[in-house]
């Protein structure tokens, strides 16, 4: 008998083990290498990219004949080719949506006989918890097959991700390297998350972008638009000061946040100053600004947001002058700035004579790094591009028009300086809202000369550039000869200096070697 029940116990084991390698073996069909060719803008010479870059990743089939993967491991891509696991082959892809805020894309291949038979990875229903093992899959660096790595989660939070976008983060103890990007995170043959990043100079701390997040971004470009995660904008602080709760006059066992700066400050506004949100879409909200989501998860408040956020408002309640107030908060999923983030966009540039004008951005001022210009050219009057970096624009559609390349040699510069980096402030006397107005008053303008003044805060920061149109224009035409450039402006440009100006016809026209 005992014979028999450790022969039964074998053959059980055996039985499972075997399921659990042909269950292995079905997702690792599901996990593919990415090779993408980046042709990244060059920010400081707008006009152009960067060398061309080779870029290795991981992805895995999702449901509708998609693969998920990392945004960043195809943004800006030229070329993209997925490889299945144990095949030669490189199946040519494009991207059907991606978000690099969240660091998230999907991919559809050209042959979509690739997907037939064979199936897709399901995604949880539910976070991990803590101390649950995964099995991490992917092509990270060190060889060319498919790695498999074993972890455990270790944390999960609501944090901040990239380009002010926030979410939920799920720390793993796994073994991750470049190339595991965009690879899956498994447990019980479900996807629980993505692999997005790891810990550089750390032993085995990686992160994933857990299920809940992908769904969100699966649902939002279901539509083919991705529209962002609601967020809020407002500076808020903890109410765990007894001091503070006493000048909030704040019952005991009340929490909440509390707001210390609203984002607008308009009446119409819902938030004021010295508000306490106590309770985000009915969940109550802690005096730490904590909020729990289940017995054993407690993540920033702000992780309610994009849970109870519907139709770009969101539900709360404040405690206001003694009493509990229902209001619906205006959401949305980027915070604007005067001097915004590209995304997956290039940068926008007009050539005009020697100069390269260009939208402002923050992806420009990273680029500069420690060279950003914190005092402008002349005296010690900061720079817009250090005191005006995080500012909402002052009206509709204001831009930040600069100086974004060395002045291209001409004989008409001959005793200027180079206004390089500096904030174009006029033209003719008339002040620039934005590039594309830069090159309306530029089209449309009858004068012979053309002056130029670079300001901060009304400030002139730069000597007065003057010149005649007529030398402008011809030397537009000779600059992008002599330099190889095809189009004197970016593509959404084109149709504004070419649209007939206002009062008539164009006194000149540039002129190019490479029309186009």
């Amino acid at each position: 008998m005992g014979r028999i029940l450790i022969v039964l116990i074998m053959f059980v084991t055996f039985a499972m083990e075997a399921r659990q390698v042909e269950a292995q073996d079905q997702i690792r069909d599901l996990v593919v290498k990415i090779h993408a060719v980046h042709h990244t803008p060059d920010l400081l010479r707008p006009w152009s990219r960067n060398s061309p870059q080779q870029v290795k990743g991981s992805g895995v089939v999702i449901d509708g004949n998609r693969i998920l993967t990392n945004a960043h491991v195809v943004r800006y891509a030229s070329q993209i080719y997925v490889q299945p696991n144990q095949s030669a082959r490189h199946l040519p892809a494009r991207v059907d949506a991606i978000t690099p805020s969240m660091d998230l894309a999907i991919l559809k291949l050209d042959d979509e006989s690739f997907f037939e038979k064979r199936g897709s990875l399901p995604l949880a229903r539910e976070l991990p918890r803590v101390k649950d093992n995964i099995n991490v899959y992917g092509y990270p660096t060190g060889g060319t097959e498919l790695s498999v790595t074993q972890g455990i989660v270790s944390r999960i939070e609501y944090t901040d991700y990239y380009y002010q976008a926030a979410g939920l983060r799920i720390q793993v103890d796994a073994a991750l390297n470049f190339g595991n990007s965009g690879g899956p995170a498994v447990s019980d043959g479900k996807l629980v998350g993505l692999v997005f990043s790891l810990i550089q100079n750390a032993q085995n701390i990686g992160y994933l972008i857990p299920v809940e997040e992908i769904q969100l971004f699966l649902h939002d470009v279901a539509d083919g638009v991705y529209d962002g995660k609601p967020q809020t904008h407002d500076l808020l602080q903890t109410v765990e000061n007894d001091a503070l709760r006493q000048r909030l006059g704040l019952p005991k066992g009340l929490g909440g946040v509390m707001v210390a700066q609203p984002y607008r400050d308009d009446p119409a506004y819902p938030l004021k100053e010295w508000d306490v949100i106590t309770h985000i879409g009915g969940t109550p909200v802690d005096s730490d600004g904590k909020v729990a989501v289940r017995y054993d998860l407690r993540l920033s408040s702000s992780y309610l947001v994009q849970k109870f956020a519907e139709n770009g408002l969101l539900p709360l309640t404040l405690y206001r002058d003694g009493k509990l107030v229902q209001v619906h908060l205006p959401v949305k999923s980027q915070r604007e700035l005067v001097i915004p983030y590209l995304l997956n966009a290039r940068p926008r540039y007009f050539i005009f004579g020697p100069f390269v004008f260009s939208q402002t951005t923050q992806d420009y001022l990273e680029r500069l790094g420690q060279r950003t210009p914190a005092f402008s050219t002349f005296g010690r009057t900061p720079s817009l591009l250090f005191t005006r970096r995080y500012d909402r624009p002052a009206f509709d559609n204001e831009e930040l028009v600069m100086v974004a390349s060395p002045l291209f040699p001409h004989r008409i510069t001959k005793g200027y300086d180079d206004p390089n980096r500096d904030v174009l402030s006029e033209v003719n006397g008339i002040q620039v809202k934005n590039l594309r107005h830069l090159v309306e008053v530029l089209r449309d303008t009858r004068d012979e000369q053309v002056s130029f003044k670079f300001a901060n805060a009304g400030v002139l920061t730069h000597e007065t550039m003057v010149f005649n149109r007529s030398d402008l224009v011809e030397a537009t035409g000779k600059i992008l000869e002599e330099n190889g450039i095809r189009y004197p402006y970016s593509p959404d440009l084109r149709a504004v200096w070419e649209s007939p100006p206002i009062n008539g016809p164009k006194a000149a026209q540039i002129t190019c070697c490479n029309p186009g």
